[in-house]
């Protein structure tokens, strides 16, 4: 008898364990960089390489910065909903192309709409590496002070818009 209770203890607890994680989220992923501040970063911009953008230009600003590259599936998917939120002038969205090249990266954005107040090139991937970037898709809503409050894994969705990232941007902008 005694030698079928330690298996069994070993089963049950396994078992909690896969019960427990059968019912996650896997875009629910917690990110180490909430509520710390950006990682910096100054990169040629995707347009006018000449010219250079870094998150200290946007102190004192919400916005959102979308990792994303013209190969991303998900990213076509959720392109539409950017390019329709940009329309709105809610909040600006910056666009870190990852792993891409410039090539393609100006394709997309010309063939599909250009959502983003600028684009950045991080070609070899190593600002995405600091952001903590799992797969592009992600975007992150960065405050007034350039600390991350929010990262979307995936495409961004209408309900992940309306029901998590427009009340947050809303109320960062209300605080000073």
């Amino acid at each position: 008898m005694m030698r079928f209770i330690l298996p069994f203890v070993v089963f049950v607890v396994l078992a909690g364990f896969l019960y427990v994680g059968l019912n996650l989220d896997p875009h629910e992923v917690p990110s180490p960089l909430i509520g710390k501040a950006a990682p910096p970063f100054n990169l040629p911009q995707l347009h006018d390489p000449a010219k250079s953008f870094s998150p200290q230009q946007m102190k004192g600003k919400v916005w959102l910065l979308n990792v994303w590259a013209s190969w991303c599936v998900s990213c076509k998917e959720e392109h539409p909903i950017l390019v329709q939120l940009s329309r709105q002038n809610i909040v600006p969205i910056y666009g870190l192309d990852y792993k891409d090249k410039r090539a393609d990266a100006e394709m997309t954005l010309s063939g599909g709409g250009d959502p983003y107040t600028l684009t950045v090139s991080d070609t070899d991937g190593r600002i995405g590496i600091d952001y903590g970037v799992y797969g592009v898709p992600e975007t992150y809503v960065i405050d007034k002070q350039g600390v991350i409050q929010y990262k979307q894994i995936g495409p961004v969705t209408h309900k992940s818009l309306n029901e998590t990232i427009l009340p947050l941007v809303a109320k960062l902008e209300k605080q000073s």
